[in-house]
């Protein structure tokens, strides 16, 4: 099950995949195209020729999991579509999947404490 607390790393594919395949078809394209694991258990997010769907594939120890979500009004925010894969982060990710601009998304950096 895909929880809250896991630690996954998240992978975006930029180009859209035909909508019609489902988990193996995208877990070969994980293999054969991006050169990973789809059984590494990391999130692999897919994007459709409409802006307005998503799937993704994660390995959760037992089985492949799928999801697919439809989102209503202007759609998801994309990056420019090239070939290959971009990593993001956990708030990118959530950003993305409520239909947020997660490319505003950035990391705050701290300072590490000074010994005084």
């Amino acid at each position: 099950m895909i929880s809250q607390s896991g630690n996954f790393k998240l992978y975006l594919a930029s180009k859209p995949v035909d909508f019609r395949k489902g988990m193996d078809g995208l877990a070969a394209i994980v293999t054969n195209e991006f050169e990973l694991d789809p059984f590494n258990g990391a999130i692999f997010i897919f994007r459709s020729k409409r802006a307005d769907r998503l799937k993704l594939i994660v390995w959760d120890g037992t089985g492949l999991v799928m999801t697919y979500k439809r989102i209503e009004g202007a759609g998801f925010v994309w990056p420019r579509i090239t070939d290959g894969v971009i990593t993001i982060n956990r708030s990118q990710f959530e950003a993305l999947f409520e239909g947020l601009d997660w490319q505003r998304v950035v990391p705050r950096h701290t300072r590490k404490p000074a010994i005084v």
